[in-house]
């Protein structure tokens, strides 16, 4: 019975999608529910400004999306600790498993990343092969 479950979340339908079934399984085993959003910065800033810019972008971007994700779990009766960090999403996401004890990740088949041969995204793939827990891909 899993105590602590991770969710990935990018705001794509697949991550919501993903989302409902961990509110599910949190709801049937009184789990503590969190989710990660991984903000990668996409090429290098020139200066500090730039990288301002493109942190608040992302910033607007992901309010809305935490929101829809914290709204899904508060109909559910469920409280959603959300975490948002900077990284490489696979790296930081094992990171925060370790660093937290998540005993469950619950993670979409592809998201907005999924590019590869449309089979299973590859953030996906990596994250079944090296997580530290069980791991739980929704389609």
């Amino acid at each position: 019975m899993p105590k602590k479950i991770l969710h990935g979340l990018d705001g794509s339908a697949g991550s919501f999608k993903a989302l409902g079934e961990a509110i599910e399984i949190a709801k049937r085993f009184q789990a503590e529910l969190h989710s990660i959003t991984v903000e990668e910065v996409p090429r290098f800033a020139e200066t500090v400004g730039e990288v301002i810019e493109e942190k608040a972008v992302a910033n607007g971007k992901f309010k809305d999306i935490l929101g829809k994700a914290r709204d899904m779990a508060a109909k559910e009766g469920i409280f959603l600790q959300t975490h948002v960090l900077v990284g490489h999403e696979v790296k930081t996401i094992l990171e925060l498993i370790k660093k937290r004890g998540f005993d469950l990740l619950v993670i979409g088949f592809m998201g907005h990343s999924a590019i590869y041969e449309r089979v299973m995204g590859s953030t996906c793939q990596t994250l079944v092969r090296m997580a530290p827990c069980t791991v739980l891909v929704v389609k």
